[in-house]
């Protein structure tokens, strides 16, 4: 198998998987191609995406197994069948454990909507517009199994008005997930981003 393969991970409605599917069909992907969605809510959105653009979906319901950890097992053995390069967590709702982590350190990322380290975790927008803030953003990051802890690969700048509310700011937020994330793992792609420790080194 060859070429930069990625898997991405979702839960719901699949907006950012699909900005990733459009940016590959449009040949914006650095090359890369989207070999597997995984879903843990097999009713989700998302899973209707992947079968419309013909790509592989593998759904799970967590309930099912005895722990996290036992159903992460199952994935990377299907991961590694895959040969996937990249894990692309996509408005993926759980956190992963040692299991995934470990067995693709440096090799998961995920998009949150703020400019982490501030707002980490659920209803980053809610907390955002609670505390005042005049500017929020996205920020895409490596996973290291923490909450919005991995370091920082990209972040980009939205302006908090006055008038804003959660469904407005997250619409904004929203159109600038759809632009960066794609960027993003092209750049992965092209191997233009490399992780040195916590410090993220992108090249021209």
């Amino acid at each position: 198998m060859s070429g930069y393969r990625i898997a991405v991970f979702a839960s719901g409605e699949g907006t950012n998987f699909q900005s990733l599917v459009d940016a590959a069909a449009r040949g914006e992907l650095g090359g890369a191609s989207i070999e597997l969605l995984i879903c843990d809510k097999p009713a989700a959105p998302a899973v209707a995406r992947a079968e419309k653009a013909g790509i592989a979906c593998h759904t799970f319901r967590p309930k099912e197994y005895a722990s996290r950890e036992d159903y992460e097992r199952e994935l990377v053995a299907l991961l590694e069948q895959k040969s996937i390069d990249l894990i692309v967590l996509a408005g993926y709702m759980r956190l992963l454990s040692s299991v995934m982590v470990d067995a693709y350190a440096g090799k998961i990322i995920n998009i949150h909507p703020s400019l982490l380290p501030a707002f980490p975790g659920k209803d980053a927008v809610g907390q955002a517009l609670a505390y005042g803030v005049k500017v929020s953003g996205v920020t895409v990051h490596f996973v290291d199994g923490g909450m919005d802890t991995g370091a920082i690969i990209a972040q980009r700048v939205v302006e908090v008005h006055d008038h804003d509310t959660a469904d407005s700011l997250s619409a904004a937020i929203q159109s600038v997930e759809r632009q960066l994330y794609p960027e993003v793992v092209s750049r992965l792609a092209q191997g233009k981003i490399h992780l040195d420790g916590r410090k993220v080194v992108s090249l021209l």
